[in-house]
This record gives C-alpha cells, sequence and structure tokens, in this order.
C-alpha cells in the first residue's frame, strides 16, 4: 500500500500560507492544495493524508480538513473511494511544458479532453447492466457457453431488429443482423466482401479510410457542404460509398432528404452499396428523428452501428444490417466461429434493449449531452461571441468556425491551456481539392463535449475559449 504524503510535501515550504492566520482556514488548505497539484509536487495518483492526521498536524478542525477534502473532489482536483482513500485526480494532472524543439500540439498530459467521440466512461449504467447480466445469464440456453455462431447470439439480434426498427425505421429480420465488434469491424469484413474503389465524404475519419486502405480498398473524396454528401459526384465505378446520412461526420448536419433518395437510386442503377454510418443517430436535441437510408432500400443499404457512445466501447459489440445477398459472405470472411464479442456480454445487451433500460440510458445521455452542448454555446455567446459553431442540433461534438488560416495556431493555443482539442483540418480526405468543392477548406476546431467529468468540463471551456483567436 503506498504511503500518504505529509503536510510539509501538500504544503511546501516556499508556499507563501499562513494557515494560521486569521482568514478563511478551509479556503487556505483548498488553495494550498491547488497549488500542490499545479505545480507538480502532488502527482496524479498521490495518497493524501487521512483528514484527521493533517487536521492534527496542522492544528485544524476536522471538519474543516474534511470539509476541504469534499470541495476539491467535487471540482475535479482529487478523487475518494471507499477503501481507497483520498488521491489526487488522474485529470488534475499538471500539464507537462511544452518546449520550443517538440511540436506545440503534443502535449504529453492534457488536462483537459475535448477530443470528439468518448462519453464520460463514469455514467456507465453499472446497477442497470448487473441487473441485466444476472437475468441473462439465469435464463442462458446450455449453447451460450460453447463455441459462438459468427452470426452473433440470435437473442441480440432479435432486440436489435425490434429496437432499430421503432427508432431508426430500419427494415430487417434478425437474419440480416450480423454481430461484430464495432464499425470499424464492420468496415474490415466489407473491405474484403465487396472490394474496391469506395467513395467516401470529404471529412471524416482518417481511421476508416486507413483502415480500408490497409484491406485494399482505396477511396476517393465526395464534396460535402450544408446539405452533406455531394453524392451527385458518384461514378459507376464506385463500388460503394461510405456515408454518415443523421449527421454529417464531423461537419454536422443531416443528409438532405434528395440527396438520400439519389444515392440509392444510384446504388440500384449501378449495384453500388451503401455504406450507412449510424455512429451517432441516437443522440438528436432540436430536431425530429432522421431515419435511415437503409429504410429505403434494404437490398441496397448496409447500416452500421454499435453501443461505443451510448454505453462504452469496451463492450465491443457492433452491428451490421445487411442486404440478403451479403450475409452469407460476411459470415464466412468472419470465421467459424464467433472470435471478437462476447456471447455472455451480447446476451446482457439483449435483455439490456429488452428491458427498456437501453431506452433510458439514451434518454438519460441524450439530456446530458445537451446540456453540455447548449454550456459550451453559452460560453462561445459570453466569451467568444465573433466564433460560429455549426453541427449542434446531434451528435456529441461541435465544429467551432475559425478566420481563414487560424486553425493550426488554436490548436497550439489549446495545447498551452493544457486542452487536447483538434482541428478540422485533420479529418479532411487527402486530394479533397477535387472532390467537387466550391470554396477552400475551412479553418475550424472539432470540440467533443462527451468526455470531461461533471467537475472539470466549466474549466474545460474556459481553457478553450482563451485559446481561441480573438474577434
Amino acid at each position: 500500500m503506498n504511503s500518504w504524503v505529509n503536510s510539509a510535501e501538500i504544503l511546501g515550504s516556499d508556499l507563501p500560507l499562513e494557515l494560521s492566520g486569521t482568514g478563511n482556514r478551509r479556503a487556505l488548505l483548498m488553495d494550498a492544495l491547488r497549488e500542490a497539484v499545479r505545480s507538480g509536487r502532488l502527482a496524479p495518483g498521490t495518497r493524501l493524508p487521512p483528514y484527521r492526521s493533517l487536521a492534527a498536524d496542522l492544528g485544524l478542525a476536522r471538519n474543516t480538513v474534511a470539509d476541504a477534502y469534499a470541495e476539491l473532489v467535487a471540482e475535479g482536483w482529487l478523487s475518494a473511494r471507499q477503501g481507497s482513500g483520498t488521491r489526487v485526480a488522474e485529470r488534475a494532472a499538471p500539464v507537462t511544458p511544452v518546449h520550443r524543439a517538440r511540436t506545440p500540439e503534443r502535449v504529453a498530459r492534457p488536462v483537459h479532453d475535448l477530443v470528439q467521440g468518448q462519453p464520460d466512461p463514469s455514467v456507465f449504467p453499472r446497477t442497470a447492466w448487473l441487473a441485466s447480466a444476472r437475468r441473462a445469464l439465469a435464463a442462458a440456453p446450455d449453447d451460450a457457453f460453447g463455441p459462438g455462431d459468427p452470426h452473433g447470439r440470435p437473442e441480440l439480434r432479435r432486440a436489435l431488429a425490434g429496437y432499430l426498427a421503432r427508432v431508426r425505421g430500419v427494415r430487417a429480420a434478425p437474419e440480416r443482423i450480423v454481430l461484430c465488434s464495432g464499425a470499424a469491424h464492420g468496415l474490415r469484413l466489407l473491405a474484403q466482401v465487396v472490394g474496391g474503389p469506395w467513395a467516401a465524404e470529404e471529412y471524416g475519419l482518417p481511421f476508416h479510410r486507413a483502415l480500408l486502405a490497409s484491406h485494399g480498398v482505396g477511396t476517393r473524396p465526395l464534396g460535402v457542404d450544408a446539405d452533406g454528401a455531394r453524392v451527385d459526384g458518384l461514378t459507376r465505378r464506385d463500388r460503394a460509398v461510405l456515408l454518415t446520412p443523421a449527421h454529417q461526420f464531423p461537419t454536422g448536419g443531416p443528409l438532405h432528404p434528395g440527396r438520400r433518395a439519389a444515392v440509392v437510386d444510384w446504388a440500384r442503377a449501378t449495384g453500388g452499396l451503401v455504406v450507412e454510418d449510424d455512429y451517432d443517430g441516437e443522440f438528436r436535441y432540436d430536431r425530429q428523428p432522421v431515419g435511415a437510408v437503409q429504410g429505403l432500400d434494404p437490398e441496397h443499404v448496409v447500416l452500421l452501428g454499435s453501443v461505443s457512445k451510448s454505453l462504452s466501447p469496451t463492450l465491443r459489440i457492433g452491428w451490421m444490417v445487411l442486404p440478403q445477398r451479403l450475409v452469407g459472405p460476411v459470415v464466412t470472411a468472419k470465421g467459424e466461429r464467433e472470435q471478437f464479442s462476447s456471447a455472455t456480454e451480447q446476451l446482457t445487451l439483449a435483455d439490456f434493449v429488452e428491458s427498456g433500460a437501453y431506452d433510458r440510458q439514451v434518454r438519460r445521455m441524450r439530456q446530458r449531452h445537451r446540456r453540455r452542448r447548449d454550456q459550451l454555446v453559452a460560453a462561445l455567446e459570453r466569451r467568444a461571441p465573433h466564433i460560429r459553431v455549426t453541427g449542434i442540433a446531434a451528435g456529441l461534438h461541435a465544429v467551432l468556425e475559425l478566420p481563414p488560416g487560424t486553425e493550426r495556431s488554436a490548436v497550439r493555443a489549446a495545447a498551452w491551456q493544457g486542452l487536447a482539442v483538434e482541428g478540422l483540418a485533420d479529418y479532411l480526405h487527402p486530394g479533397s481539392e477535387d472532390a467537387g468543392r466550391a470554396d477552400a477548406p475551412r479553418d475550424g476546431l472539432v470540440v467533443g463535449y462527451a468526455t470531461p467529468a461533471e467537475s472539470a468540463y466549466p474549466e474545460a471551456l474556459e481553457a478553450l475559449c482563451r485559446a481561441l483567436p480573438p474577434g
């Protein structure tokens, strides 16, 4: 067991602080602890003395120290767990100084994480998940504990067929659903089965493009505007097109109804495939639900989905809703046995969906993310009214539009503020100047608002506003 630090290590011999003075002793102690964390004297994970011991060392009332600890836990500087004591929170680490010889954007240990795509792990519904796990295991048939079927557990495929039909307008029987470990796994399987080349939105995840390329599938960019992907740029040579129709990633906004119809017409006329990444279709705030493109033509559209945003990426559960002709080839490409997703977790998720717990979790997260988004918008209106924010009607992130030529300097300034955030250029497809775009690439920041803890979020927003270029 790690020994705790003593009061001298907490306060420091050179700290100009007199706890015996006439000021508020609890506030003075809190300031001393914050400064010790900021300076690095108290490293992340350091265990602090029990409040009784520190109170005795400093000649303070026990309640004074206990209250100081409690407030610093609420602010995010400290963490406290039963049996583990009070420790310096991991996210409270000081920013590693950025030397001029290093790339300024690279902060070894950012204080605040506003990178898109990761939900706050503290909000995982542990109690409800455990209840579903108990019910699922009690009711599990014997074959659930044998070699896994590469299609995935039938219980989960039935649950997903009903849920996706009700919430996303998907048309599919359970036999059309093949389970996978996430959208990336689904893309790998489709790359093996469909081949290339593919078209893809000019703004999107570089990881997805690299993944397809690693399987011999090249991609070419389609222009993106306020109505989504410019699908009029598709050709007969394209074997498939990768789209995010519910909420274009990362620029925001749904695919225009006319373009949804046009991309289905292209697939029918050419035999091409529409690959619909439904990465955050459940999180909408200021608009009516937008149904999946798959509902327009189940024989020419593949829907990819997962629980990585709504529950946790650690569950490694995703799904493909496939045209009938692709079910057999995809299952063959996957292998003779399930190697990627736990059968017990699949059964637990099936119960979680059927019991209504998944709907409750999505509603809870939708309310939380909307509140986070509203805090972001309010902070920008107050501190940086010249910055336009877009893509906020749905999803887990927003795009902050910046003056031309300021994106890289804003990313560097954010790094100096201890803030992890990405520029819009990081998502631009190489060769996009030929993708049918009428204007030059935009400058912007892609700001994820789902990850930070509640106590740390206001400070993260302040750091963000300090990093933005002046109006």
